[in-house]
Order: structure tokens, then sequence, then C-alpha cells
């Protein structure tokens, strides 16, 4: 039996970017080639990136992308910073001259080349847009079905975050101002309890669809222990009360303990952790097996929001990390507190879990085994490819063999 083939119009494919998608991106692909799907990728920012698990096609736009980037970052350097920042509550409308210029010029070029794809390969059987900013497509969707009678699937992984009222990271664009959800056949997002949102905003169908990780990429290996707590993550923007909460202030009341911090972009406090810098994400499952206590530090978007998935969970368990984390509503619909991690509320809560659990390697370990298990059973891009196919409608059972 022939396979499902499947267009993904996605936000970028190569991975020094450092998009925070990305490298979820890639083991979903994975988990969709594995479960016999013929996929081509063509990437909105940066060039296509060959691998084993999908075809590509090429980004139609990547000189303008790029020439926009260099512009952007050299307005940021002008004004003192890394990045041009949003206000973390409500930025409001910051892309309009931006989305203006891209209707214009970008739009249609994307349209004609991803007719172009679809004529070519002649049966694809859907089209998934991953995280391209919403507004840049406008038009599109309807004017793919209306030709080629297919469904168009938007994938929103950054569900809160991406929403106009925190208007995205300051390395993105707001994706639903100018946009029409309503487009789209479906919209599927990595947050339970954005749907109703998403639906407000004109979505027809919306949704869940969690983070995972691939087992093959995130396992336990047999490293020396290098540090006592470890975070890492790309930045702490609407994160910085917790940062301090479960690493400045702790690493000052345990100055005997080796707190370490991986990514880069940290403003707030965090007190006397030491700073590793980039980690490549080939190196990124070493560093967790490198940790006796995994930090969980969810930014305050997807925490307030019920079951809003973020990657980090998945790795550090599927790692068999011992996880430390706050507090996130509906942390328990993937992993089971004091079980499978745990939970602390402030710095005194902090400070005590890390006494008392690396003054125990037995239960550090039982930690780490606990999460495996779970993610192993539950969250592999396995379950994640197969529960996205039985969504598309493309005949492929849910349950993995």
């Amino acid at each position: 039996m022939k396979g499902p083939k499947i267009l993904a119009i996605a936000s970028a494919i190569d991975l020094d970017f450092r998009y925070g998608c990305t490298p979820a991106w890639w083991q979903l692909w994975k988990g969709l080639y594995e479960a016999g799907v013929d996929l081509i990728v063509t990437p909105y920012r940066g060039r296509p990136v060959e691998s084993p698990w999908w075809r590509t096609a090429p980004n139609p736009a990547y000189l303008e992308g790029e020439s926009f980037a260099r512009a952007r970052d050299t307005w940021a350097r002008l004004k003192g910073d890394r990045y041009l920042r949003r206000a973390e509550a409500d930025p409001g409308d910051t892309d309009k001259l931006v989305r203006e210029v891209v209707w214009r010029w970008v739009t249609p070029r994307w349209k004609r080349h991803v007719e172009r794809i679809l004529e070519r390969e002649g049966d694809v059987d859907a089209v998934l847009v991953f995280t391209v900013p919403m507004a840049h497509l406008r038009g599109i969707p309807t004017a793919l079905r209306q030709q080629f009678d297919l469904p168009v699937v938007f994938y929103d992984g950054d569900v809160p975050m991406s929403l106009p009222e925190f208007g995205g990271m300051d390395t993105g664009f707001n994706y639903y101002f100018g946009a029409d959800p309503g487009e789209y056949d479906l919209v599927v997002s990595n947050s339970e309890g954005g749907l109703d949102r998403l639906r407000e905003l004109g979505a027809r169908r919306a949704e869940a669809l969690f983070w995972a990780a691939d087992p093959e990429l995130f396992r336990p290996l047999p490293v020396e222990k290098e540090h006592d707590v470890f975070f890492y993550g790309y930045g702490d923007k609407f994160r910085r009360e917790w940062m301090r909460e479960l690493v400045g202030e702790p690493s000052r009341r345990l100055p005997d303990v080796d707190f370490a911090l991986g990514g880069e972009d940290f403003q707030g406090d965090v007190g006397a952790a030491r700073t590793l810098g980039v980690i490549p994400f080939n190196a990124f499952n070493r560093a967790i097996s490198s940790t006796r206590v995994a930090l969980n530090v969810t930014r305050r978007a997807h925490a307030s929001v019920r079951a809003s998935s973020t990657a980090r969970p998945f790795e550090l368990a599927m790692a068999g990390a011992a996880i430390v984390s706050n507090p996130v509503e509906g942390i328990e619909t993937w992993f089971e507190p004091d079980r499978e991690l745990v939970v602390v509320h402030d710095a005194d809560e902090a400070t005590a879990a890390y006494g008392e659990l690396l003054g125990d390697p037995s239960r550090l370990a039982e930690l780490g085994a606990q999460a495996r298990e779970r993610a192993l059973d539950e969250h592999t891009y396995a379950h994640r490819a197969r529960r996205l196919l039985v969504l598309l409608g493309l005949g492929v059972r849910e349950t993995v063999a």
C-alpha cells in the first residue's frame, strides 16, 4: 500500500538558526518517515537541508529572507541589543510595515512556488505549514484548496507565546495579526489550553499535538557527572522570576553545589550559576547525561495556560534525567509529580529539593528511570507522527507497533 505524501512548509530546516522548534520538527519528520510518509520539506527561512528522512524543495525567497534578517540584526545592534525586544504583555501589532512588504513581494512568490511543487508531484495528500508566520501566507491556503482539492493544515508549535496577547519571541514575528486561521482546514497546536483561543481567532477546527522526544537521540549516556544542577534554554524572557527562584537564589544558598547554565541571553538573576554558552544540538543529550539534576524552567506563558507543552521535559525525561520543574499548569497530563519529576514552587522548595536529591543518588536514579519509562510509553515522536496522520485522516493507525 502506498504511503501518504505530504508537503511541509517549515519555518526553517537549518539548526544553525537555533529556532526552538527546528530540532522538534526534525524528530517529528523522522517519525513521519518511519510511519511510511513521503515527505517534501521547503524552508521559509534559510536553505534546504537534506536528510535520510525527507526530500527538499528550495526556499524561493532565500535572498530576501537573509537580507531582512541582517537588517533586523543591524538595527538591534544600533539600539545596543542582540534583538529587537517586545514587551512581555500585549505588545500589539509590531510587524505591520514588514507584513505589507511581505504581502507585496514574498507571498506571491511563495504561492507560485507551492503551486509548482504540487503540480510537479501530482499526488500530494496534504500541505502542512510548520510555524511559518501565518499572516505571511495569507490567501495561499484558500488558493491551494480550490486548485488542488487537498487539506492545508497549520501547525503552531509556540502556543500560547505566538498568540497576539504575547506577541511571540523577540527573534520572530507576530503570527496572527493580519492572518485568517479559518483559511486552514485544521490548526494543530502544542497547547491543549490554547485551543479555544485559536477558535476565537477564527480556526474552524483546532486539535492538540504535544511535543515529544526521539529515544534514539535522547537516551542515558555512560558519562561522568560534570554539573550538580543544570538548565538549558534560549534566554530567560517570560521566566525570569522562575530563574531567580530555581537558580539565582538557590545557587547563593548552596555555595558547594555547582549550578550550570547552557544557552545565552540570560538577563535576570542567575546568582552564582556558571554559564556554558550555546550547546550544539548533537551535544545536548550528553550535557543532560552529565548532570545530576536537570531543570525544566517553563516560560510563564506556557506554564499558565493548561497543558501547553514544550520540548524540554520530554527531552530530559527521555534522556533519563532527574527533573526538577517550576509549576506548569497541566504537567500531570504528561508526567506524574513526585514519581517522574519534582515540582517546586519557590526558592525554599527548590533549595530543599536539590539538597535532598543530591544527597540521595538512588532517588536521582529512580526519578530518571521512571521519567524515561513514561516517555518511552507515551511521548515518542512515533506516537506523535501517527497521531498527526490520524488528525489528517490519512488512514494510519495511531497505535505504535
